[in-house]
């Protein structure tokens, strides 16, 4: 016997679906319209960058003697190089106390290049000086500092490394120290800070100016003159000389 045939239903037209002015409506308002405010957008919270209070506009009010001072690797083996010790040559750069800082990746780098570096890992043992612990994987110095640094204001950087002072540069506030004639020199720290709000080797206190200045050095004496109303006492002819003090001043004001 033959299979019996499966018996098919009757065929029907499939009618297209037509757009409606309610679907035309609907679409303009939710896809085409580019001034529509997303709800799930709103709802998330806005990522304001950190401003630190301490800083108006380009001047760093955290910056104060003792100084703290980030150490690169380079910069202690340019300091070895140049026969500077590191924490007089600070105090001589900042006329203040200066601590210098080693971070846990400095520390890494300096034990990785071996026994021609152990001088330089030595000194960075110094008990004298502060060991900050690092809690980021690797240890790459450069980006260590750097997002420190960018965290907290309360650092110069000690550094010999032109790429990374480029990348320091572009942080407002932040100081950089480095070698240059043999001694330390220090870049964009205002004079307002060095040695703790005074100027001068800490002679004349910027905000008083009832002191009258007495030195032979050159040095000094051109940087006295800089500030407006302040007395220089000097030795010429085996004899005291005043400089810059008016007439009406010498022997106590007149009284009328």
């Amino acid at each position: 016997m033959g299979r019996a045939k499966a018996k098919k239903g009757p065929k029907y037209a499939v009618m297209k679906k037509l757009i409606t002015r309610k679907t035309i409506q609907h679409h303009k308002e939710e896809v085409l319209n580019p001034a529509k405010k997303d709800p799930q957008q709103e709802k998330l919270p806005r990522n304001v960058p950190y401003v630190p209070s301490a800083l108006f506009f380009k001047y760093n009010t955290a910056l104060g003697p003792p100084y703290r001072v980030l150490v690169d690797t380079n910069f202690i083996n340019f300091s070895i190089q140049n026969k500077l010790d590191l924490e007089k040559g600070m105090m001589d750069c900042l006329y203040a106390k200066c601590t210098p800082c080693i971070t846990d990746c400095v520390m890494a780098e300096l034990e990785k290049l071996g026994q021609k570096y152990r001088v330089a890992l030595r000194i960075a043992k110094d008990p004298r000086f502060d060991r900050l612990p690092c809690i980021h994987k690797g240890t790459y110095a450069d980006d260590c500092i750097v997002d420190r640094v960018t965290q907290h204001k309360c650092y110069i950087v000690a550094t010999c490394d032109r790429d990374l002072k480029r990348r320091i540069r572009k942080i407002p506030g932040v100081p950089i120290m480095y070698i240059t004639q043999h001694k330390y020199s220090i870049e964009r720290l205002p004079e307002a800070t060095i040695g703790g709000d005074f100027d001068s080797h800490r002679a004349v206190p910027a905000s008083h100016k009832c002191y009258i200045v007495a030195t032979c050095d050159r040095d000094l004496k051109r940087r006295i003159r800089k500030i407006p109303g302040v007395p220089i006492m000097y030795i010429t002819q085996h004899k005291y000389s005043i400089e810059r003090l008016p007439e009406a001043t010498i022997g106590g004001a007149p009284r009328f």
